[in-house]
This record gives structure tokens, sequence and C-alpha cells, in this order.
């Protein structure tokens, strides 16, 4: 038995040609499909990867990267492939580069390749998809940080929505204080969206990004 009413499934089958016909093919135009098994299976195994991606940003470049893969989220249109970045120490011996994961989209995995050393299992079920979602900006990484700011916008409940860790810590009149817990420079990109709407506080480090981004967008569009 299907799970739609007979009557309606002419109704689906609409719906569904109408977005068929207006669906447009991402540009990468990959076969992921391999890919996409082969790091499912390592990530049950706890076996480390080496992989050589395709760098976009700030320049284009293959890297190689020694990682332990931990998830596969699907979200904005691609494939990523969550993992943590190893290397080793001095004694040989692969241990994390650094405290928070990386995102890989899969489709820029151009090769890779099983380790024959395996993760502690604990390493994995530390790594909790839903609450990396909802610190994450655009898929885009880095450090876990604590911003504050003020927004003065129509809708704070969309705010509220868009970063489901964030907390109203005060209030005056329209304006509202904001804190939130987010995952690097995605975070960037969408506070840069909302325009006059909203002023960032804390970190500093932050604010003095913002600045600077600002200041380069201005100066493209002097005379």
């Amino acid at each position: 038995a299907g799970c739609v009413p007979y009557k309606n499934m002419w109704l689906v089958t609409k719906l569904l040609s109408n977005e068929r016909y207006h669906y447009v093919e991402l540009h990468h135009k990959s076969n992921i499909g391999d890919k996409l098994w082969q790091v499912g299976e390592k990530i049950q195994e706890c076996k480390l990867l080496e992989i050589s991606y395709e760098k976009k940003l700030p320049v284009q470049e293959t890297v190689m990267r020694v990682v332990r893969p931990v998830a596969i989220i699907f979200s904005e249109y691609y494939f990523y492939l969550i993992a943590f970045i190893v290397e080793k120490n001095d004694e040989q011996k692969y241990e994390l580069k650094y405290d928070y994961p990386a995102v890989f989209r899969i489709d820029r995995i151009t090769n890779l390749t099983t380790l024959n050393e395996k993760f502690q299992s604990t390493d994995a079920s530390r790594f909790e998809e839903g609450e990396f979602r909802k610190r994450v900006q655009f898929m885009f990484p880095g450090k876990l940080v604590k911003i504050q700011f003020n927004y003065t916008g129509k809708s704070i409940e969309a705010i509220l929505d868009r970063l489901p860790t964030a907390q109203i810590v005060s209030q005056q009149e329209s304006t509202y204080r904001v804190e939130a817990e987010v995952y690097g420079k995605g975070i960037l990109m969408w506070l840069l969206s909302q325009g006059d709407s909203i002023e960032v506080l804390r970190p500093l480090s932050m604010l003095n990004e913002m600045k600077d981004m600002l200041l380069q967008m201005i100066d493209k569009y002097r005379e």
C-alpha cells in the first residue's frame, strides 16, 4: 500500500512532474554514488581515510588530508563528509590536528584510500550530527565560538529559527540582544546577509573581521 491515497496520486504526480521539469542539474555533474558508499563503510568500520581534495578558496589547489570520518550530511545542494583531520605526532601515531570537525564536499574528493588503522569508536559516537547542524552555516567549518549581536529587524523569530542555539538575553524596545554558539566562517556570510538589521558585539575578533569585510565591500563601489 502506498502512503498517498489513490485519489490524490494525480496531484502528487503533477507536482513532481513540475519539479522535474524545472530541475537544473548541478554544475559538477559528478557521479558520487560509489564515494558515498565507500565513505559510509569506513565510518561504520572506524577506519582512517587519506583523501585528495580540490580546494577552491583562497586558491584552487589539490590537498592531501588524513581524516577520521564521522558523518555524511546533505545540505545546500551537496553531500558533505564531516571528518576530523589528523596528523602524526612525534611517536608516529595519528592524533587530532584540530578539536573541531572539517567539512569536505564529496564531489570534490578526487581520490580516497583506506588506511590500515582504526580509531576508537567513541570518537565517532562523540560527534552529534544534530548538534553540528545547529551551529554551522552554509557548511563552512571553523572553531566553535559564542557570538553576541543586536537585532533590530522585523522578525526575531526568523533569527531564532535560523540559529537554533540563539537565545535572547535582553530586549530594549525593538532591539534584541542575542547570543548564539556557532562554528566558523559561515556565520559571517549569514550576518552580512542581514544588512543593517544586525550589529555584531562579540567576540572582538569577529567584530573586527566584519568591519574589514564591510570596508572591502565599500571600496568595490567607490567611483
